[in-house]
């Protein structure tokens, strides 16, 4: 860098050079041609701010921050108000995004009142992009279809492409929030054919990859999810490791992976995405700490799953309902139905964000034996999947309504519910969650008395969990395989409380030998009087001893 102090022509060499790169997206060179410049001279506004454009790309996102800072100042020196209050937008934008969210609010109040002294122009439009962001997570539509209907206006109004664009997003965006969810994609699939005519620039293109992926992905719409993610791989590719979209496409793949059955791939994908975003965007690392232990639970790594999910609270993100879920692969399972019913306290989901919870709920309610919660979450579950079709959404509810029916006894209902179920998730390609389904028809043939149906559901089921490493599942087949048909319909726990009650325990003692509460117990207790028609304990004991479930020498 010597060689070019006090050379004025070779400085104005590097800045040409340095805006071209800029223009033609190679950060790494526009980068390294502006900071030799600037050693030697002061670079204007607008190269400062394509300064910390490339700097952003790159990774750098401190010298990123102090570029847009000193652009900003500049252009309030000048008096170019709109200027300066787009600079504030990106440094509260990308403050935010790196998880400084009271510098980052400071700075999108300085655009405001920048904005505020200026007639009307293409800038007022950029800070609707967070109005209708922060809409959609208090479950406002109204206000996000409002901010992004005003976005496509200014952005046709003044020219500008960008703002259109990432407006078509955010009505898309509400429309699905509001269970229109064909009328939605499609606004999404526009917004998409803008990006890849090339009508969008580089940032914003981004972002939308971004936030379609997350649509698909709250949506379980796999096909979409997987097509959308390979394009946003492939338009990634040429970035930098650093910057931010490269990390946010690898947990978005790990999710899809993980969904098809990849999960060496999606965990080594979620890891790197990890160390990619930690310094950059907190959220993305957070979700991809959360990915991690999603897999490590289902392979049975509870200590793992539970050390990623509190990396994933200490960055910021909910912990939910992935640790409800651990609790109940620990066995605690009052501690599992009391997480995840506080998690469901908060009002301010959407119902299409609140599936995932309900779908855990299901899971949780039915091994405390809960009927009625489990009914609860499922008729809320399959309002959703309804009104928002995604077809994993459709499969998740018709799976927890088949294994209700189960768990009531009703078998012959039960069966073609998770026939459905294990079609669905079949047609999904999602090989894990149609081998869970097949363990819950597995224990329908067996209520049935078909052996064989038993047998090929199991073996079918194994060989996916075995390949998977999936051990909890692997020990559930195990078991399963060693039951004998269970009479009444009743559970293995349901089975086990029955035989406590044949021997004069108590609920408070049956509690204590089982480590579960005495209302769990209670619940239990009423569900097999109700799957065997009987109202007492002495009728219960009973056909305990009539039907071969306690054996008479024992007492």
């Amino acid at each position: 860098m010597a060689e070019i102090v006090g050379s004025p022509t070779l400085d104005q060499g590097h800045l040409d050079t340095a805006r071209d790169a800029h223009a033609a997206g190679d950060w790494l060179v526009a980068f390294d041609c502006f900071t030799a410049a600037r050693t030697v001279v002061a670079l204007s506004s607008d190269n400062l701010v394509a300064f910390a454009e490339a700097a952003w790309w790159l990774g750098r996102i401190d010298e990123s921050l102090d570029a847009y800072t000193q652009a900003h100042r500049l252009y309030v020196d000048a008096g170019c108000a709109a200027d300066a209050a787009m600079a504030a937008f990106y440094l509260g934008l990308h403050t935010g995004l790196r998880g400084d969210l009271s510098k980052g609010a400071g700075w999108l109040r300085r655009c405001y009142q920048l904005l505020d002294t200026i007639p009307e122009q293409r800038a007022h439009g950029y800070p609707l992009y967070i109005e209708t962001s922060r809409a959609l997570h208090r479950s406002n539509t109204d206000a996000a279809m409002a901010a992004a209907l005003r976005m496509q206006a200014l952005g046709r109004a003044y020219a500008d492409v960008d703002l259109v664009a990432v407006g078509v997003l955010g009505e898309g965006k509400s429309l699905v929030a509001l269970g229109q969810v064909d009328e939605g994609l499609a606004l999404l699939d526009e917004a998409m054919l803008m990006v890849s005519s090339g009508e969008v620039t580089p940032f914003w293109s981004g972002a939308v990859y971004c936030h379609v992926m997350s649509v698909c992905h709250e949506l379980v719409d796999l096909r979409r999810a997987t097509e959308v993610t390979k394009s946003a791989t492939q338009w990634c590719s040429p970035l930098p490791d650093a910057n931010l979209y490269p990390g946010i496409c690898r947990v978005h793949r790990a999710q899809v992976l993980q969904l098809h059955g990849n999960w060496d791939d999606a965990e080594a994908e979620a890891i790197r995405a990890h160390a990619e975003t930690v310094n950059i965007n907190a959220n993305v690392a957070a979700e991809a700490h959360y990915e991690i232990a999603e897999i490590r639970r289902l392979r049975g790594d509870l200590t793992g799953a539970e050390a990623a999910l509190r990396a994933a609270h200490e960055l910021g993100a909910d912990p939910q309902p992935g640790l409800a879920l651990v609790r109940l692969a620990q066995g605690k399972i009052d501690a599992a139905a009391s997480s995840i019913r506080a998690a469901l306290a908060d009002d301010r989901r959407t119902p299409l964000a609140r599936t995932r919870f309900r779908v855990a709920q299901v899971e949780i309610a039915l091994a405390a034996g809960d009927l009625d919660t489990a009914r609860q979450a499922s008729v809320e579950l399959s309002e959703t999947a309804e009104t928002h079709c995604g077809s994993g959404l459709a499969a998740a509810a018709t799976r927890a309504r088949g294994a209700i029916f189960l768990a009531e006894g009703k078998a012959v209902t039960a069966l073609p519910v998770l026939r459905t179920a294990c079609k669905q998730w079949q047609q999904l390609e999602a090989p894990y969650e149609t081998a869970r389904t097949r363990l819950l028809l597995a224990e329908t043939f067996r209520a049935l008395g078909d052996d064989d149906a038993v047998g090929l559901e199991l073996d079918s089921a194994a060989t996916v969990f075995e390949r998977l490493g999936a051990l909890p599942s692997i020990q559930r087949v195990a078991t399963l395989r060693g039951k004998s048909t269970a009479l009444g319909g009743l559970s293995t726990r349901e089975t086990e409380v029955l035989r406590l009650v044949s021997a004069g325990n108590s609920n408070r003692e049956i509690a204590s030998a089982l480590f579960l509460s005495e209302r769990t117990v209670h619940r239990h207790v009423a569900n097999v009087f109700t799957k065997l028609g009987v109202t007492s304990r002495s009728a219960a004991t009973a056909y305990a001893f009539e039907n071969g479930i306690v054996d008479p020498r024992r007492h």
